[in-house]
């Protein structure tokens, strides 16, 4: 990214002329680098986010709920096992995710001691099934019956990762009564929640998909009205989310002591005497995986938005479905990297060849380039003119040496985040490493991507240095030799499948300045 900003640079040199009589250090020059790069690196996190702006709500306690005396039923899919406890469903165990790389168990959701999904109704004018009520089970059905004469019919089904919980409310009375359709899910805040991938709250509210963090909700109760849609939450992996097939919702989120709430609240149902009518309410808990959850959307609509591919989506998606392809024909996610990286390199090879050739001319320029710059040191207008003459001479300008890294910025921030929520890449093994979504243990890879880092940029100094000390493009060069062991240093804890495409990126990049030089010199 940033071998292009040395002493034989165009960038370098125009940046030389325009402050030649400026005396900087080289850790001052250093820091302003670094500082640029932190500061692009923050401001795209934040554009990348959106944190909606919505009614405040005011919290109140919850009162807990003794469902000890509730029996403990289960309900599978091919894909989940869950347990089911009245109006509660907890500890879904994701039969396909392994809880690490290491480990025979499965991931679970909702599985603290006071997380769980409660889908139920809430009566008016009579009472409804509570979360400490015991049904009556018979097979699949679970029924209960209040003394008003209203029956409640419950059963659930399981689909892939979707639960259907389908409410028959038959009025047998001579009255009226109304019903309002609810779904909570209570869990534990993320502690472990990794930068750059949005974890919290998610809501969809009249079509539009909003996300609010784990400290928004903390610091902020938040509250939607919507005619249809769902709201859970999301880790970096996997999420929970209920959505209530009833018009007229409100939506709430917020905290309560350690626990985080998340609420749906339908418009009132009337059953009429006699009459009998039937709810819908689906809990998705799964993997955030593009796939799984178009499959889903079928059910409930839009859940497939929910899943943030950053301000560089239209290149992270692209991405990781190339990534995807690959690897389901060599088996192996760290190879599919490699052979990724190797097929952008290619895509980029015309531009990387005018760069290079641009900063071959640039070197070409060099002792030419210093003797204008001694010759017209008190006028910098003709300075810069004869300058100016100079590049069209050699057919080159200070920017193009540059084309590579400004392309090379969205496509490591959009495979970045490609990588921070592929659920396939997690646990996906390469070499030593045992999960490419997380660091490398040994840091090997990031010392590798160090050394060629350093490697790629001497060969791309080349031997010219200045005499000058004051040279603000010498002062640069000097400095961009900290550059090296300073990525080394950032990358080291980045995930290592992330790690691993730089290092393939320097090294073909080393390979590809070897065969170009060795054209221009036949």
């Amino acid at each position: 990214m940033v071998q292009y900003l040395n002493n034989n640079s165009g960038f370098a040199a125009w940046n030389a002329n325009r402050n030649q009589n400026t005396k900087k250090t080289t850790l001052g020059g250093f820091l302003w680098w670094f500082i640029i790069f932190m500061a692009v690196w923050w401001a795209i996190g934040i554009m990348f986010g959106k944190n909606a702006n919505v009614t405040q709500m005011d919290a109140s306690a919850i009162v807990e709920t003794d469902v000890s005396a509730v029996p403990v039923g289960e309900i599978s899919s091919t894909t989940i096992t869950a347990n089911v406890q009245g109006l509660r469903i907890s500890n879904i165990d994701l039969r396909d995710f392994p809880a690490n790389a290491n480990s025979a168990d499965t991931v679970k959701l909702l599985s603290g001691e006071n997380a769980y999904a409660e889908i139920g109704v809430s009566g008016v004018g009579t009472t409804a099934p509570a979360a400490d009520t015991v049904w009556k089970q018979d097979g699949g059905v679970y029924t209960w019956r209040n003394a008003d004469g209203v029956v409640f019919n419950r059963t659930l089904t399981a689909t892939d990762y979707v639960i259907t919980v389908n409410d028959e409310i038959k009025n047998t009375s001579k009255k009226d009564f109304s019903f309002a359709p609810y779904a909570r899910i209570r869990r534990d805040g993320d502690k472990t929640s990794s930068a750059g991938v949005y974890t919290g709250f998610v809501v969809n509210a009249n079509n539009d998909v909003e996300h609010d963090d784990w400290r928004a909700i903390a610091k902020k109760p938040q509250a939607y009205t919507t005619t249809n849609g769902f709201a859970g939450f999301v880790d970096q992996y996997w999420e929970t989310v209920a959505d209530i097939d009833a018009p007229d919702q409100t939506i709430r989120a917020q905290k309560y002591g350690d626990a985080y709430m998340a609420e749906i609240t339908a418009r009132p149902v009337n059953v009429a005497a006699n009459e009998t009518i039937n709810i819908k309410t689906y809990l998705y808990a799964g993997p955030r995986d593009s796939s799984v959850l178009k499959s889903a959307s079928q059910t409930i609509p839009g859940i497939d938005k929910t899943v943030d591919y950053g301000w560089f989506w239209f290149l992270a998606m692209p991405m990781l479905w190339l990534i995807n392809m690959i690897n389901s024909i060599v088996m192996n996610y760290g190879v599919a990297i490699i052979i990724m990286t190797i097929l952008l390199r290619l895509a980029l090879w015309p531009l990387t060849r005018k760069s290079y050739t641009s900063m071959a001319a640039m070197q070409k320029m060099q002792p030419e380039m210093q003797r204008i710059q001694k010759l017209y040191a008190n006028d910098k207008a003709r300075m810069q003119m004869e300058i100016m003459k100079l590049y069209q001479t050699h057919k080159t300008s200070p920017m193009s040496g540059c084309l590579p890294m400004l392309i090379q910025i969205p496509i490591f921030f959009a495979l970045y985040k490609a990588l921070l929520i592929s659920v396939q890449m997690r646990s996906a093994h390469f070499l030593w490493i045992s999960d490419l979504a997380v660091m490398d243990p040994y840091f090997i890879l990031p010392i590798l991507m160090g050394a060629s880092m350093w490697l790629q940029q001497r060969l791309q100094s080349g031997a010219t240095k200045s005499a000058d000390k004051n040279d603000v493009a010498a002062q640069t060069q000097r400095a961009m030799r900290w550059m090296p062991i300073i990525f080394t240093v950032m990358f080291a804890w980045m995930p290592a499948g992330l790690v691993l495409y730089w290092t393939m990126s320097n090294l073909f990049g080393i390979a590809q300045m070897y065969i170009i030089k060795r054209n221009m010199d036949k």
